[in-house]
């Protein structure tokens, strides 16, 4: 199956307490019709470090302004989503190395529907070295 690459922004806010303040700001943007690709919550020093991958910015960053949230961001991302096979993610990072692109961050997740999806947070200038990279 090929891969489904394409550049995405992420944004990220911090909250006091992941689960309580999450709930809260996740209830309000699904209900501002935020469509999300990808979140990740980690423990940061004043609660949980929130980041969003939305399917579209304006609606996320809408829909933060209204609930008083601010956004940090955006900051640039590429999105990768494949058929679940044997090595994948080996293929993946083997063409970025051969193409000599750093990541300084990534996530994935596989078993979905079939398959997997990964996130790699780079730098902006890497971002379309990176989809031309995976693209061959």
């Amino acid at each position: 199956m090929p891969l489904d690459i394409k550049r995405v922004e992420s944004f990220q806010f911090t909250v006091a307490n992941q689960v309580r303040d999450g709930a809260r700001l996740l209830s309000q943007f699904a209900a501002a019709g935020v469509d999300l690709h990808a979140f990740k919550a980690v423990p940061a020093a004043a609660g949980a470090r929130f980041t969003l991958l939305a399917a579209d910015s304006p609606t996320l960053a809408a829909a933060a302004r209204a609930a008083g949230v601010t956004l940090d961001g955006p900051r640039p991302a590429v999105l990768i989503k494949g058929g679940e096979e044997p090595g994948a993610l080996s293929g993946i990072y083997r063409k970025l190395a051969a193409a000599e692109i750093d990541v300084p961050e990534a996530s994935g997740i596989a078993g979905v529907n079939g398959g997997y999806g990964v996130v790699l947070y780079l730098k902006p200038e890497n971002c379309a070295r990176a989809i031309a990279a995976l693209s061959q």
